[in-house]
């Protein structure tokens, strides 16, 4: 009981981490901060945060890094982290902190679709779990659709009060997530086709390579030298690369708590109750964006966005429970399997040991001869 606590407790913890970073970035690029600054200052304080853990709790568990695996960091750096983060801010930018929240949904039904061609995952429409979760990643990428196509009218208003920073940025997010209500929504869903692949690469780089510290650092550092130079190539100026207080708040606190503690907390609760169990709190983002947003923001919640986030969680809950009733079937038949193994053994042995000659009754005779 205590541990399913902590577990759950850890969970909510960093799906407020990833609302409050949603909410801030939002925030500081409304108010003038350039994406390719955003994302070129995030791996470098994700690289400098993360390093010591890696230095100190595997420097004598690492295992030798080939060529191979280098290549495979090398594209997790530019599919996880910089393409992934340059559409996902640009698309924040152009969008609203609740619609950003709901696509972001639709990972685990594009790593789905990725992982069947290659081999990764299984079709299965024989059976209902491998029909529920087709149909449950169709439901998704329709609601994706749906909030990315259609507007609607307001259906919750501003509230009465904000955040008083908000005023200064001269700009409501509102109007933003209006005026580029195609544009924002596309380029996220592009953000959660990057990071499923990077989901992909990953797991190969997992199965080689037994040091997760280790492997995050230099994807970080990889993505910090390529966010730099691409940001560099777009942004040269040097004062739009100034961090004032609120946008050195956003970087560090996107870099630290983020990227290294989010994911530090992520990889403990995957190895105790597994990853459905994590994935079944990316709905719990969604809502706690979209009330922070109102709340701090005065998004405007609009029927579009509301529908299409609903038939998103929707779908998405329909993949998980399929993916479930899989994963249980799997165990089920090796459990069989083992059982029937034990009961086979077993029977020979029984077979065995009448026939034996030189077994007279006594214990020590059969532990000799066995």
């Amino acid at each position: 009981m205590g541990n399913d606590l902590l577990a759950f407790v850890v969970m909510v913890i960093v799906q407020l981490a990833f609302a409050g970073m949603i909410i801030i970035t939002k925030l500081v690029m409304d108010g003038g901060m350039n994406p390719f600054v955003q994302s070129a200052y995030r791996p470098i304080f994700a690289t400098i945060s993360i390093a010591p853990f890696a230095f100190f709790l595997e420097r004598k568990s690492r295992p030798k890094l080939t060529r191979s695996i280098l290549f495979q960091i090398f594209l997790c750096s530019i599919f996880g982290i910089t393409v992934n983060q340059y559409v996902y801010f640009i698309g924040l930018k152009n969008s609203t902190p609740t619609v950003v929240s709901a696509i972001d949904n639709l990972i685990p039904a594009f790593t789905f679709l990725i992982a069947v061609p290659m081999g990764a995952e299984k079709l299965g429409l024989r059976n209902i779990a491998g029909q529920a979760k087709l149909l449950g990643t169709i439901i998704c990428v329709g609601g994706a659709m749906v909030l990315s196509l259609y507007h609607g009218k307001v259906v919750i208003g501003q509230l009465g009060f904000h955040w008083k920073y908000a005023e200064s940025t001269g700009k409501d997010v509102n109007s933003s997530g209006h005026g580029n209500f195609f544009t924002g929504p596309f380029l996220v869903i592009m953000s959660s086709l990057t990071y499923a692949i990077w989901l992909i690469i990953q797991g190969k780089v997992n199965e080689k390579y037994a040091a997760p510290y280790t492997c995050i650092t230099l994807m970080c550092l990889m993505a910090s030298v390529e966010s730099v130079i691409i940001g560099f190539c777009v942004v040269p100026k040097l004062s739009e690369w100034a961090l004032n207080p609120i946008r050195a708040i956003s970087v560090v606190y996107n870099g630290v708590v983020c990227t290294s503690f989010a994911y530090f907390l992520s990889s403990w609760c995957i190895e105790r109750k597994g990853p459905l169990y994590v994935s079944m709190f990316n709905p719990l983002l969604l809502v706690i964006s979209a009330f922070l947003s109102w709340t701090l923001l005065r998004e405007k919640l609009y029927l579009g966005v509301v529908v299409g986030s609903i038939i998103i969680v929707v779908g998405l809950y329909g993949f998980l429970w399929g993916q479930k009733m899989e994963t249980s079937t799997d165990d089920d038949i090796e459990v069989m399997i083992n059982k029937e193994k034990n009961q086979s053994t077993k029977f020979d042995l029984e077979l065995q040991l009448p026939q034996n000659p030189s077994f007279n009754g006594h214990p020590s005779a059969a532990k000799t001869e066995l």
